[in-house]
């Protein structure tokens, strides 16, 4: 019997839900029980993947393609179960079904509604595709109180009166603030929160409160008397110093047992959480400290590369190393006397991105790296521009450039699928996305040439990444580059789509097509990212 937990914030956004969700999926999973974790985003996007990642954060890719919210990378890095298609949805895709089922006449001429079309739709998705999990984690994006959550909190409400209490839990996150000047937390937040969330239907069984400091118990018992719960079921959410804690931290505050009791559940052994206090163990005493600069053009928001800093720390948990992160925009670089600045960085990595701003910056990167020989890792577009940099600088093909910023090349080094004869069976495979048709989304597979440094990295010869982008390098350059030097070493099972290069005369410089940080997790380093901050703490040792 599938059990539902719904998790809804309140007081403020950016309270971390997705990580609360996160934690809790992991405690669950300590317990021996089955997880799934979703999320229903309240924007009107189809999906995020149109919005800009300075406004949103990163685009999370599953296997399946689909472009999700970054929490489902949350997710997966805590609890190791891969999200799928049905994993995430806003309120965009519930009303483009809702419309294109009215269209079709399926509704028998009916007047569609949001109470009962739309949340019928919300309710179809958050129980849809269910297999033997013990538990399904809902969480609810947004802050209670906003317009667009409504329908979600309706939805919900009807599915604690048609599954039962026994099958539904509420869980509510919410903030306590410090007052300096009265020198004292704030409950009065929180019992408005709850007072909003009551007033849509729905009493939440346990309450999370954020803060940056220990709550004392008056302020717990406060809590419960005017949120009708038990004191044991306000559970304080403090912070810490680093994310892999939380799960442990919450379990130390009980959220885990309040849960299980809540349920009805027996309450077994403790759970096993020594994975998550070796990472913690490792991320709080390192044997040393890398600096690696992260040379992209999104840095203003780095939620925008969520997934690339987790798996950069993995790196370093896997090296036992801190890896501390110098984010450079690339524009930077496009100014006289600038290069300079990544001089003394034991590593450089330039990440995906779309558009021409920021590509000759990020082209300096990559000829800075090759030319000093300092660990250079390139993700995408990053591949994209150091294989555009070599060909200039190396394999004297001056005028190499990608379509992307030159729409008439006859020949590009880099461009869409569809522009040479080899890449059409490629493009007409590909998942499709109304913006420019030619994304290639989700996990393909790749074949490593063996002697190469991707297969000692990988130790295989065979592997499967996740991708997200509509150009690709020109297989039709292979010979040329390789004469100079740059080693395609992965490449798509027919041979026709280049997924990895590299320099095997440079201690370490390899760039890829696909994006390796998707897959990476704090107890299972991915090994691309444990090889390139190895590089870097070799590289480090040397000066």
């Amino acid at each position: 019997m599938t059990r539902f937990i719904f998790i809804t914030g309140g007081v403020v956004s950016s309270l971390g839900k997705g990580m609360a969700s996160a934690a809790l999926g992991a405690l669950l999973q300590a317990r021996g029980y089955r997880v799934r974790l979703r999320k229903l985003d309240p924007y009107l996007n189809v999906d995020p993947g149109t919005i800009s990642p300075t406004q949103h954060g990163e685009v999370f890719v599953t296997d399946d393609g689909a472009e999700t919210d970054l929490d489902l990378g949350h997710y997966e890095r805590f609890t190791g179960v891969c999200a799928r298609r049905g994993d995430n949805v806003t309120t965009g895709r519930i009303y483009s079904n809702v419309l294109a089922k009215e269209r079709r006449g399926d509704y028998l001429g009916n007047t569609v509604q949001v109470i009962p079309h739309v949340t019928n739709a919300i309710k179809d998705f958050a129980t849809a595709d269910v297999e033997d999990e013990d538990f399904v984690l809902c969480e609810i994006g947004g802050t209670v109180g906003d317009i667009e959550s409504l329908p979600f909190l309706e939805a919900i409400r009807q599915l604690r009166n048609e599954l039962g209490t026994d099958r539904t839990m509420m869980i509510h996150l919410t903030w306590l603030p410090w007052i300096p000047s009265a020198g004292e937390l704030k409950t009065k937040p929180t019992q408005h929160s709850v007072k909003e969330l009551l007033s849509a239907g729905i009493q939440p069984d346990l309450l999370m409160c954020r803060s940056d400091r220990p709550i004392p118990k008056a302020e717990r018992d406060k809590i419960a008397l005017f949120c009708n719960l038990r004191p044991e079921a306000v559970i304080p959410a403090l912070d810490v110093d680093t994310i892999y804690q939380v799960p442990v931290a919450y379990h130390e505050q009980g959220l885990d047992v309040q849960v299980i009791r809540y349920f009805g559940l027996e309450e077994q052994a403790a759970p096993d959480l020594s994975r998550w206090h070796d990472v913690v163990s490792r991320v709080r005493s390192p044997e040393g400290e890398v600096t690696v600069a992260v040379v992209g053009k999104y840095t203003a928001l780095l939620d925008s590369y969520k997934s690339l800093a987790e798996a950069l720390v993995h790196g370093g948990i896997a090296n036992n190393v801190r890896v501390k992160l110098a984010w450079i925009d690339s524009e930077i670089f496009e100014q006289p006397d600038t290069i300079q600045r990544l001089e003394g960085v034991q590593g450089i990595l330039v990440p995906g991105g779309f558009g021409e701003r920021g590509t000759d910056g990020k082209i300096n990167a990559a000829r800075f790296a090759r030319e000093h020989d300092v660990p250079f890792l390139g993700i995408c577009f990053g591949m994209q521009m150091a294989t555009i940099e070599f060909a200039r600088s190396v394999a004297g093909i001056p005028d190499a450039n990608s379509s992307e910023f030159e729409p008439d090349l006859t020949d590009p080094l880099v461009g869409l699928m569809t522009q040479w004869k080899q890449g059409e069976e490629h493009f007409r495979r590909t998942r499709g996305s109304d913006l420019g048709g030619t994304m290639r989304l989700g996990s393909y597979e790749c074949h490593i040439l063996p002697g190469t440094r991707a297969h000692e990295i990988y130790g295989k010869t065979v592997i499967s990444e996740r991708h997200r982008h509509r150009y690709e390098v020109n297989i039709g350059y292979r010979e040329r580059l390789e004469a100079a030097g740059l080693v395609f070493s992965g490449l798509s099972p027919d041979g026709v789509l280049p997924e990895i290069v590299e320099i095997p005369d440079l201690s370490w410089f390899v760039a890829v097509q696909f994006h390796p940080e998707l897959k990476s997790r704090p107890f299972d380093p991915h090994p691309l990212f444990t090889s390139f901050v190895g590089a870097a703490v070799a590289k480090s040792r040397l000066v």
